[in-house]
């Protein structure tokens, strides 16, 4: 055997939809139904600046917890 001999990996891109991902009885997919989840905006607008990238959806945050 070579000892130079470079090995090559093969990289996968994998798309999905998160929607394909939950399941229908999860629980966020339940709250989802009742929750107005727009006042997560409200609380969290002061603790982001207006300068820099874009923040991550803080409603997406909060239910990842989930």
């Amino acid at each position: 055997m070579a000892k130079n001999k470079t090995e090559q990996k093969q990289q996968y891109m994998i798309c999905a939809l998160l929607d394909d991902l939950v399941p229908e009885d999860h629980l966020v997919r339940k709250l989802d139904r009742y929750v107005d989840w727009s006042f997560i905006y409200d609380i969290c607008d002061p603790l982001y600046s207006n300068r820099g990238t874009n923040r991550v959806d803080p409603v997406v945050l909060f239910k990842m917890m989930f």
